[in-house]
Formats: C-alpha cells, sequence, structure tokens
C-alpha cells in the first residue's frame, strides 16, 4: 500500500498539469531549454537609455530568456553592430540564411535573405517586402519579428510612404498570428554641418513610438545615439561623437566612419547599447 501511494505521489508531482509553468525558461532547472519556449505576457512600452542599466540589473537566468525564444532580427550594418555587441555579451545571433529558422535568437542582413540580390540602403520599400516574405514563410515558428531601417532609408521625401508601408507590414504579420515585435526607432548619422536627413528620422521614431508603444515594445534607438537629444544640430538630433566609428574606435564590421554623414556604432560603444536592444527582447517575450 505504501509503494502504491508512493507511485501515486509521484505521478502527481511530474504531471504538467500541475506545473505553473511548465517548459518556461524561468525555471532555474532549465536555465536555456533552446527556442520556441512560450512567451509570458510581455511588457509593452518604449526601452531607451535606461534598457542599459535595466538589462545589468537582471539575473543570469531572467537573461538567458531572450534565447528560449524565436526571434528574427533582419538589418544592415548598424544591426550589425547590435549584432556584435551582443555577442561580446554572451548573446549571439545564430545567422539566419532565408532557409531555416534556429531555435532562439536569429540575425540576417538583406541580401542574405534576398538570393544574393542587392538591397541597399535607401531602399525602404524592397526591405519591408523582404521581410514579409521571411517573417511569413517562418510563422509557425517565429515568436518576435524584428525589423531595422538603415540610416539612409528615411528621408524627407519619403517620411510618410515609409510610415504607410511599414504599418501595412506589422498589419498583416500580426493578422498572420505573429504578435510580438521590437520596433527599432531608425539610426542617426553624424551630422556636423547640415542634416541628412535625420529630422527625417525623428519623425519616423515619434510615430513609432505613438502607434506601437501601447501595444509592442519600442527600441528607442535615437534617444540612445544622441543621449536623448544632447548631441545635435540645431534641433536635430544626431549620434554622438564618443558612440560613433572612429579611428579609436572603430566599428567592429564596418571600420571607421567618414567625418560625417554615416553612423555605424563603435564595437565599445555597440556593446554597451546592445544590452538595451537585448533588453527590448526580453520585454517583448517575458
Amino acid at each position: 500500500m505504501r509503494h502504491l501511494l508512493f507511485l501515486l505521489l509521484l505521478a502527481g508531482c511530474s504531471s504538467p498539469a500541475n506545473d505553473p509553468n511548465p517548459g518556461n525558461s524561468a525555471n532555474p532547472t532549465d536555465p536555456n531549454p533552446g527556442g520556441n519556449v512560450t512567451l509570458g505576457t510581455g511588457q509593452a512600452g518604449v526601452v531607451g537609455i535606461n534598457g542599459i542599466s535595466a538589462w545589468d540589473n537582471l539575473s543570469a537566468t531572467e537573461k538567458t530568456k531572450v534565447t528560449s525564444w524565436n526571434s528574427l532580427f533582419v538589418h544592415a550594418s548598424v544591426g550589425g553592430d547590435l549584432e556584435d555587441g551582443s555577442q561580446n555579451n554572451g548573446f549571439k545571433f545564430e545567422f539566419y540564411d532565408g532557409d531555416k529558422l534556429n531555435d532562439g535568437l536569429n540575425g540576417t542582413d538583406w541580401n542574405s535573405i534576398n538570393n544574393g540580390n542587392n538591397i541597399s540602403n535607401g531602399e525602404p520599400e524592397k526591405k519591408l517586402a523582404a521581410f514579409k516574405r521571411e517573417a511569413l514563410q517562418q510563422k509557425d515558428k517565429l515568436q518576435i519579428a524584428i525589423f531595422k531601417f538603415g540610416y539612409a532609408d528615411i528621408t524627407d521625401a519619403n517620411v510618410e510612404s515609409v510610415k504607410t508601408g511599414y504599418k501595412q507590414l506589422i498589419d498583416e504579420l500580426r493578422s498572420s498570428g505573429i504578435k510580438r515585435f521590437v520596433h527599432i526607432t531608425p539610426p542617426l548619422i553624424y551630422i556636423i554641418t547640415k542634416d541628412d536627413g535625420n529630422a527625417a528620422k525623428m519623425k519616423v521614431a515619434q510615430w513609432m513610438k505613438d502607434t506601437f508603444k501601447a501595444q509592442d515594445v519600442v527600441f528607442d534607438l535615437q534617444e540612445i545615439e544622441s543621449d536623448n537629444g544632447a548631441c545635435k544640430l540645431g534641433s536635430v538630433w544626431s549620434i554622438c561623437d564618443k558612440y560613433r566609428s572612429t579611428a579609436s574606435c572603430p566599428s567592429k564590421g564596418q571600420g571607421v566612419d567618414a567625418p560625417e554623414g554615416q553612423g555605424h556604432i563603435c564595437e565599445k560603444e555597440a556593446t554597451r547599447i546592445s544590452k538595451a536592444f537585448l533588453m527590448a527582447i526580453y520585454n517583448a517575450g517575458k
């Protein structure tokens, strides 16, 4: 009788129905179970400069949750800086080749998912179409979608069309069953003599926050790059000199920027800034 009672108790303890959080990465006995773990309720809102210290304050187990959800991050060169910084913090984005989505964090550039056909900075419509294609192709496994414009994609002439196209993309993906997004405010360039698109990118950034922050997570890269507007030309924000890619601190993947008009992030600062990016992903899935 005692043996039978023990077996019944053992069966009850191991039943998934009695586990309040089965398969969740919050279980300290399984801190890194791989991708496709059930998402939590998430925490919508804007993640900016405050995200750096917020990430530092997370426990190792909580940080590892970002590897437990299947995400896809498609980008150009500044996104590569964020990937490099994330890897320096111990969180590597596995390369997505346009075929199989890996478990956990996935990252890729536009050309790698477009059969070798070049999609350049300055072609936002092609980027939106390519991201839509890949996200829909992977929608049965993809849990968090992360799109990033390049620093040359948005100009005074196309602000409204970019907003319309991006909103259509998100609406279509959401209706297809993809429910979690990290929106990224468009990266700034370094300006010292004249604006070359930063004012337009600021308009899109504010629109992103106004449109999506109540439902999704917005990673405010612009706030971090400009120290919340401390670095600017007139009223137009600029990437701060201390963050940009220079001879004393080059971008890991892009080297040294031109004296004006580019916006890559030096490796040391990309390592710091990417903590807020990882925090944004964490908030989307937790």
